[in-house]
């Protein structure tokens, strides 16, 4: 019984918000293993490797969000789809560097603490995105003379 409903939700309305999630795990990794790297193991500042981990983290973040959870096929729109995409990653970056900077301000700053401070900043902004995502960035916009088209 319980099989059977996990297989019609991920396949019917609730395919977008598993595979989001599962994207999410796969960002947050990423961006944690840059972040420990850099803070922990070549001893960066908090907010420079705040910074880095954001940044690259953003990369598989974007490609798997538009290509495989919500299915876009063929050019990136500089405009509608990948400027939108990284201004919320950079509001996720401010945010998360303001609460990274505070909390190494309030407790020692250690890794874990660096880590923690980012996960809570970037949890708080997870929902919202997923909605603006889903009815704004990756909705289809079609073709516009003004765009500048990316390759696939």
């Amino acid at each position: 019984m319980a099989s059977t409903q996990i297989r019609e939700l991920a396949t019917g309305k609730g395919r977008k918000p598993i595979l989001y999630s599962l994207v999410s795990v796969i960002a947050v990794v990423t961006g944690q293993s840059v972040l420990w790297t850099c803070s922990g193991l070549l001893g960066w500042g908090p907010v420079a490797s705040n910074v880095t981990s954001v940044a690259i983290g953003s990369i598989p973040s974007y490609v798997l969000n538009r290509y495989w959870v919500w299915g876009k096929r063929g050019r990136n729109h500089f405009w509608k789809e990948v400027a939108p995409f990284w201004g919320m990653a950079f509001l996720g970056l401010l945010l998360s560097t303001l609460t990274v900077s505070l909390a190494t301000e309030w407790w020692e700053d250690e890794t874990w603490i660096v880590s923690l401070a980012n996960l809570s900043a970037f949890g708080v902004i997870w929902v919202g995105k997923f909605f603006v995502l889903h009815n704004v960035l990756f909705k289809d916009h079609g073709a516009s003379e003004d765009d500048i088209v990316i390759p696939a």
